[in-house]
């Protein structure tokens, strides 16, 4: 992928940029002739029994034990497809594969299988390898490493190396004495990598297989049915005519796009093939093109329903459910693109940029009609339950019938209106006359594209099934999509030619097929190698030693700490793909982030910690010097890779404060708020990105002064963090006496809450350590009787007040379960706060917002003097 370097100067050919792709997505190798069929039929093979798993009748057509081994095989068609497709070296051949190559291939699919294959000898041993299975296992091991070196880099295979070699060599003099442990035989490492589902077929390969391929095989058959070039004709034609309107659009384009591809690089050859040049010809520099490109791409990442597959893994990591994941994860991402739109165009207003085309459209009619389209588009999510239900009351029986004649019906109804437009072609962004798409025109072109997001976005907000269920009808509605809207398009457009069209949408089928296989190879060795790294984790207990060592090094100090988490996503992720970055620091880190801020005072839910990680993660993405989308970007638009990566991270920066803002604020993530007060929370949380934005780009409505920018950065940060300024004008909470814990908690309301701090020794170290909890005030009487029912025993000693351990099962019995209270020092409560009477936090937001009116007052009163254009 390296042999063609972007630092040249030169922009690579749309050839060369699809060779780019392949060699980071889905494999350099393509060798013709019956080899290059043979792949693609173990390719299609692979997407259509992942299909049959996850479709309702899996447990009828297959059997038990190839579900109950569906991880297994899922390995193997990786392995297998990552040797065929990823050549060893640079040197090594593209259109055949060597024999080496074939003997790894096969080698590591049947080891893949060992556990399918020897299934009972594996149950009858309790999961514990003999001598045989330990070699077995080790061979299996070496050659996953060698596969995901081929597809995914070194990094992921030295980084994993390194950690079983951990394993095997823990208590050596050469290991720190901090990290050092007693280390594990080669029986019983092989045992926890391979054998069980502690390792190698872990959680994180699971969610592979359940859900991710279904969701990445939907974006590649979306993508073949025409859904891609779409969306980018649609952001062009609403976005293309404004000052600097490229950028913007493919900002739109790639958020679109984002949402249905996993992959960074792919969605910035995609949207920036055709985006780029046009943001040069408005008057961007190549690399400031590339960086616009970079970062929208990027942040397509963080756009629900995917995230690039760490969606599917917090489910399983936090124990939380699909909706819940991506409800939380809504904002933050759907404020970072507003705000990203924001800088493309403070960039055009600041070099005051000429429009494309002729067309001139006000920016308020513009803003206007998107917010229709998408606001329609959730309506119709929403509302498309009425009907169903209706219908299922009905005709109870056939429900499932009649609602597949209606999807059919609306199919071909808007197939129809597509009908009556011509097809929609790539357009040439070199042209002399570059002619804008409108809107009006093109919309009818690819309403039936919205189908399938609508069942998926149905059976995942509304019947709340499963991912894989859910990926599952959307996939057989585009299957259907794919087969017959050539044809049916044909029929009402009186051409003959529908036999021909037919056969083409088979190809086209078969192709996403291929596409989706070859796009997981990646993703489903990520996931295996990852489990390496977590079983080692929890085979030798180094999370915890981790968690000291950070805590050390921290001095206790959360937002030090969260610094140093963020670094360590970021330099892992330079090496590691998102999927697999996500999946080692969060298991070595997001416990450690939980308890050190419950410790300082601050209860942090878990699934804030594992959004902090995952954003920066991907930031990796574009950070020099191994930001591979910033390195896509440049090779597309001819510019310096590593000054497109810096340009690429400066545009970023919303995207590095907004995990440390809901670290503090879970409000910007939805947690316990409701519809009227996260209305609010999205018009301020918008209002501060892009203020925030303005302070950091140098520009409002006119240029800043420095101390205007710091202004702008500190209202930004008042508009985020409310509760901070209140604070200090009133206390939140009341100090109660640790004595009169229960008086307290019985004269409480119910649903109120007090926070206590419980201090005593750990019970590994017998150091005195501290931690905060949450006590919510129940329906019960009295104050004993509200603590025993979250399992807590108070017994009053002197001015202080003793705890007594919780009883398995109550509601603190794992938080305090790290407390030694059998020791000679005995578990107390040191504090006890209750909340106090404090004026609403969004007071704040009235000052603030006049300051900010004010300051807009000053500039544009100085660009009226100046002569600029105010923004």
């Amino acid at each position: 992928m390296t042999d063609k370097s972007p630092s040249t100067g030169r922009a690579l050919s749309e050839e060369e940029l699809q060779e780019l792709v392949a060699a980071s997505d889905s494999g350099a190798r393509n060798p013709a002739g019956p080899v290059g069929i043979f792949l693609a039929v173990v390719a299609v093979v692979w997407s259509l029994f992942q299909v049959l798993l996850a479709s309702p009748v899996s447990n009828v057509i297959l059997p038990g034990d190839v579900i109950n081994n569906s991880r297994q095989i899922h390995l193997a068609f990786a392995i297998f497809l990552a040797f065929c497709a990823y050549p060893a070296l640079r040197t090594s051949p593209r259109s055949y594969i060597p024999v080496q190559d074939w003997i790894f291939a096969i080698t590591g699919a049947f080891i893949a299988l060992y556990g399918y294959f020897f299934y009972q000898k594996v149950v009858n041993s309790g999961g514990l390898a003999d001598d045989t299975d330990k070699w077995v296992a080790l061979v299996g091991l070496i050659l996953l490493f060698e596969a995901a070196r081929r597809a995914l880099g070194p990094a992921m295979a030295i980084i994993a190396t390194i950690f079983l070699l951990y394993v095997f060599f823990g208590s050596s003099e050469i290991v720190p004495e901090v990290i050092r442990w007693k280390g594990a035989s080669l029986k019983k490492a092989m045992s926890h990598m391979w054998i069980t589902s502690e390792g190698v077929f872990g959680i994180a390969l699971g969610v592979s297989t359940k859900f991710v391929f279904l969701f990445v095989l939907f974006g590649a058959l979306l993508d073949k049915a025409g859904a891609g070039n779409y969306f980018i004709k649609m952001a062009f034609g609403a976005l293309g005519h404004l000052r600097g309107g490229p950028a913007k659009a493919a900002v739109v384009g790639s958020a679109a796009t984002g949402l249905i591809s996993g992959s960074s690089i792919a969605n910035v050859v995609t949207t920036g093939t055709f985006t780029i040049p046009l943001m040069k010809r408005v008057g961007f520099s190549s690399e400031q093109a590339g960086s616009v490109e970079g970062a929208s791409s990027v942040n397509g990442q963080i756009m629900p329903p995917v995230m690039g597959a760490a969606a599917f893994l917090m489910v399983e990591y936090v124990g939380i459910s699909y909706v819940e994941v991506i409800t939380h994860a809504f904002l933050p991402a759907v404020i970072s693109y507003i705000a990203l739109v924001y800088i493309v165009h403070l960039e055009a207003v600041k070099r005051n940029m000429p429009t494309l085309g002729n067309r001139t459209t006000s920016l308020a009619r513009t803003i206007g009609g998107m917010f229709v389209f998408f606001a329609g588009f959730a309506a119709m999510c929403y509302g498309v339950q009425y009907p169903v239900r209706w219908v299922a009351s009905l005709v109870p029986e056939g429900a499932g019938w009649v609602l597949a004649a209606l999807v059919f019906v609306a199919y071909v109804a808007l197939l129809w209106l597509a009908a009556q437009v011509p097809d929609l072609e790539p357009d040439d962004p070199n042209a002399e006359q570059v002619e804008l798409p409108e809107v009006g025109k093109i919309y009818k072109a690819g309403l039936y594209f919205l189908l399938p997001i609508v069942v998926l976005v149905y059976f995942l907000m509304i019947e709340q099934k499963s991912p894989g269920l859910s990926a599952f009808w959307a996939t057989a509605l585009l299957f259907a999509i794919l087969l017959t809207q050539r044809p049916i398009k044909a029929m009402f457009r009186g051409q003959s030619e529908t036999v021909n069209a037919f056969r083409a949408g088979v190809g086209d089928l078969i192709q996403g097929l291929i596409d989706g296989a070859r796009n997981m190879i990646g993703i489903g060795l990520a996931t295996a190698t990852a489990g390496v790294i977590v079983g080692t984790v929890t085979l030798t207990g180094v999370g915890q030693v981790m968690a000291d060592l950070v805590e050390f090094l921290s001095g206790g100090n959360l937002i030090l700490m969260l610094v140093m988490v963020g670094l360590l996503s970021l330099v892992l992720g330079m090496g590691l793909p998102t999927t697999a970055n996500y999946i080692v620091v969060s298991s070595l880190m997001a416990g450690v982030v939980v308890e050190l801020g419950a410790q300082s005072g601050l209860i942090v839910p878990l699934i804030a910690v594992h959004l902090f990680v995952f954003y920066f993660g991907i930031m990796a993405d574009v950070t020099p010097p191994v930001g591979l989308a910033s390195f896509a970007a440049a090779a597309v638009s001819g510019g310096d890779a590593i000054r497109t990566g810096f340009i690429a991270f400066f545009y970023s920066l919303r995207t590095v404060a907004l995990p440390f803002v809901f670290i503090f604020n879970t409000d910007l993530l939805l947690i316990d708020v409701g519809w009227a007060q996260g209305i609010l929370v999205f018009v301020t949380a918008t209002i501060a990105i892009l203020v925030f934005t303005a302070g950091t780009m140098g520009y409002f409505v006119t240029r800043s002064r420095i101390y205007e920018s710091v202004a702008l950065v500190l209202i930004a940060f008042a508009l985020f963090r409310p509760d901070y300024v209140m604070n200090k004008i009133q206390p939140a909470y009341e100090t109660i006496a640790p004595a009169a814990l229960e008086q307290a908690m019985g004269a409480a309301d119910e649903g109120q809450e007090l926070r206590i701090v419980v201090s005593g020794p750990d019970f590994d170290t017998g150091e005195i350590k501290e931690t905060t909890l949450v006590l919510p005030a129940g329906p019960e009487e009295g104050g004993a009787a509200r603590l025993q029912a979250l399992g807590l025993t108070a017994i009053p000693e002197g001015d202080g007040m003793l705890l007594e351990e919780p009883f398995p099962g109550t509601p603190f019995f794992e938080t305090l379960g790290s407390f030694d209270f059998y020791g000679d020092t005995p578990v107390s409560v040191a504090s006890v706060q209750a909340a106090a009477d404090q004026a609403p936090k969004e007071l704040i937001f009235i000052p603030v917002l006049l300051l900010l009116a004010g300051l807009a007052f000053i500039q544009r009163a100085r660009a009226r003097t100046q002569q600029g254009v105010p923004a």
